[in-house]
């Protein structure tokens, strides 16, 4: 085999594999996840067959929005960093270093943009259906 057929087929097996590559990280990026969340740990809920835990911190930059969304399950939020928020139409409100959030099954939240100069940081606990998008902003 010459020099050249090997470079070729080297180059072609190259090829198919980033293609793999690239395709995995498509299917694992959720489309409705939030680009700002960084999964810690993922684990089945031990005695409730078809939930999961799954661990997460996210950082919002200012200007950053979060979509108005909900969860199938219930979300748990610790504020790391707080910051200005702000819904359309409503004043901007402050939330705290050290609060905490609790969203509700299927309860629409959400929906604020970072305003002012800090970043918002969360650390984020999902007890949710297993299976289902971890972000839902359909309804």
């Amino acid at each position: 085999m010459t020099q050249h057929k090997v470079w070729v087929r080297g180059a072609a097996a190259g090829l198919v594999l980033f293609g793999l590559g690239v395709a995995t990280g498509l299917v694992a990026q959720t489309p409705t996840d939030s680009p700002q969340r960084v999964e810690l740990k993922r684990t089945d809920l031990s005695g409730a067959p078809g939930m999961e835990v799954i661990t997460s911190v996210a950082e919002y930059k200012p200007g950053d929005v979060v979509d108005l969304h909900f969860h199938h399950g219930v979300e748990a939020a610790y504020v790391v960093q707080g910051a200005t928020v702000q819904v359309p139409g409503k004043d901007p409100m402050t939330l705290v270093t050290g609060g905490s959030v609790l969203n509700l099954r299927d309860v629409k939240h959400g929906g604020f943009k970072v305003v002012g100069d800090t970043s918002l940081k969360l650390y984020t606990v999902h007890i949710v259906d297993k299976g289902k998008a971890l972000y839902d902003q359909s309804r």
